[in-house]
């Protein structure tokens, strides 16, 4: 297993990734097509930035990456990336404002993770907190037919995220890449298709 975690982090040394999650970010790119060159994409927890980067090399000079994170980072991005050192529970309104400057998004995604406690419920219950807030993020700032992928720690309530989920989303699927840690209780979910905001879901829904 030791092997297993030190290939991904040489792999992403000898890169120039600031952290090995870039990989996990690929294989949910190769198996959803998630990332396309022109998009946008708002990225939730972006600290140390892999994502934000793995992103970046996808959407091109001509996409942009809006990156937040309650840490701030050292790592050095490309002019498509715009880094804010932000709380998604606490949004402020420099924040809000370039959410509707920028937006609606294309994809938004979330690697966002609690620190943890060492007691698997109470880090659950933090993780499940986490990817509730993300996904209402991605509610308010998605575009029709936007995607969402979301990391949650497996737990006993997951359904108070998938439920939602399952109802802003045409599709919705689990899936925990090669790349996780094998003792990681982490999953990744991905909405795909948004059905647009409540009040526009009935007309959609009529289509």
């Amino acid at each position: 297993m030791k092997e297993y975690r030190d290939h991904y982090f040489l792999k992403a040394k000898r890169e120039n990734y600031p952290a090995r999650s870039v990989y996990k970010l690929k294989e949910l790119d190769a198996k959803f097509r998630l990332l396309k060159a022109g998009m946008k994409v708002l990225d939730l927890g972006a600290a140390p930035g892999s994502w934000s980067l793995g992103a970046a090399e996808k959407v091109g000079k001509q996409g942009l990456v809006l990156a937040c994170d309650i840490q701030d980072t050292d790592t050095v991005f490309p002019p498509q990336v715009i880094f804010m050192r932000e709380n998604v529970f606490e949004r402020s309104p420099e924040f809000e404002s370039r959410l509707a400057e920028l937006g609606p998004f294309d994809f938004v995604m979330s690697d966002m993770a609690p620190r943890t406690t060492g007691t698997r419920f109470t880090d659950q219950a933090r993780s499940l907190e986490l990817a509730v807030e993300a996904l209402a993020v991605a509610c308010l700032h998605l575009r029709e037919g936007g995607n969402f992928v979301v990391k949650i720690f497996m737990g006993p309530d997951i359904q108070e995220l998938l439920t939602p989920m399952r109802k802003a989303f045409t599709t919705v699927k689990s899936f925990k890449p090669k790349s996780s840690r094998a003792e990681s209780k982490e999953t990744f979910f991905t909405g795909l298709g948004f059905r647009g905001r409540p009040q526009a879901a009935s007309a959609d829904n009529e289509v």
